[in-house]
C-alpha cells in the first residue's frame, strides 16, 4: 500500500527538485512538501548536509586534489570555504591557495582576511584564518578518501 500511495502522490503532486511556489503560493519542494508550513526535520537537514559535504569533497578532489596533502585543519578550511562559496568561488582564491600549496600557512591565513569573504562573514573568516595559522607547526595528517 505504501508504494502505491507514494506513486500516486508523485503522479498527482509531481516531483520538483528545486524550491517552487505552489498554486497557493507556499514555498514547496520535492513531492508537494510545503516548506512554509512544515519545513524539514533535523534528520532531513542532516541527510542533506551529509550529501552536501560529500559533494564538496568530491568537487575539491576533482579540481584541486592537492588539498588532501594539507594538515587536517587546512583541509577543513578548504571544505568550509568550498561549502560556503561554492567550488568556483573557492578556486578564485588563487593567492590564498597558492600560499597553502607552498606551506606558507601564516601568509595564507593573512591573505584570506584580505578578501570580500572576510568582510561578508568576518567571524567565519577569522576562524578559518586562525585554523590556517595553526598549520604552521602542524604535521601533515592526510585523511582517508572514504567519507
Amino acid at each position: 500500500m505504501y508504494d502505491n500511495i507514494k506513486e500516486m502522490l508523485i503522479k498527482n503532486e509531481g516531483l520538483v527538485l528545486q524550491p517552487y511556489r505552489c498554486k497557493n503560493n507556499f514555498l514547496s519542494l520535492g513531492v508537494g512538501r510545503n516548506l512554509d508550513a512544515n519545513g524539514i526535520s533535523e534528520d532531513e537537514a542532516m541527510y542533506l548536509l551529509e550529501n552536501d559535504i560529500k559533494r564538496v569533497i568530491a568537487n575539491l578532489d576533482k579540481v584541486w586534489g592537492v588539498w588532501r596533502e594539507f594538515p587536517i585543519s587546512a583541509q577543513e578550511v578548504c571544505v568550509d570555504c568550498a561549502f560556503q562559496m561554492g567550488i568556483t568561488g573557492w578556486m578564485n582564491f588563487r593567492q590564498t591557495r597558492a600560499l597553502m600549496e607552498m606551506g606558507c600557512w601564516l601568509e595564507a591565513s593573512e591573505e584570506i582576511l584580505r578578501s570580500k569573504y572576510a568582510t561578508q562573514t568576518p567571524n567565519r573568516a577569522a576562524y578559518n584564518s586562525r585554523q590556517l595559522a595553526l598549520c604552521q607547526n602542524a604535521k601533515k595528517d592526510i585523511r582517508p578518501t572514504s567519507g
